[in-house]
């Protein structure tokens, strides 16, 4: 299995195929050279390395996105999170931490974009 496909099945493990099925209806000749990165490097290749396990991963995203204040990206993340074993009470833990490193503004938008989340999921 070369490492686009990989990344896709790491995604698909993680996100989900509706996701996947969602993301390969928007792609075309413009954006497919990112979308063949984002497989190839961050899920074929980072994702799929031995070391840490997805939940940790999941973990880190979750900071390094609410840090950074990408919450598009963060939404697809904490949804990754859920699937790969993160509780309601973990994800709180997580941006509640975040607050004290990347600043309350930041932390309270992860919140909001994590409570769409855990609603959406029946998890609130």
């Amino acid at each position: 299995m070369d490492r686009i496909e990989a990344g896709r099945q790491v995604l698909r493990e993680l996100m989900g195929e509706a996701f996947l099925e969602a993301r390969d209806a928007t792609r075309n000749d413009f954006n497919a050279a990112v979308q063949d990165y984002a497989d190839d490097v961050c899920f074929g290749t980072v994702w799929s390395r031995p070391g840490i396990d997805r939940k940790t991963r999941s973990i880190l995203n979750i900071a390094m996105l609410t840090a950074l204040g990408r919450p598009n990206q963060l939404r697809s993340h904490i949804e990754g999170a859920i699937n790969n074993g993160c509780t309601k009470d973990e994800l709180r833990e997580i941006l509640l931490h975040t607050a004290v490193y990347a600043g309350l503004p930041a932390a309270v938008d992860a919140f909001r974009v994590a409570e769409e989340i855990l609603r959406k999921k029946e998890m609130l």
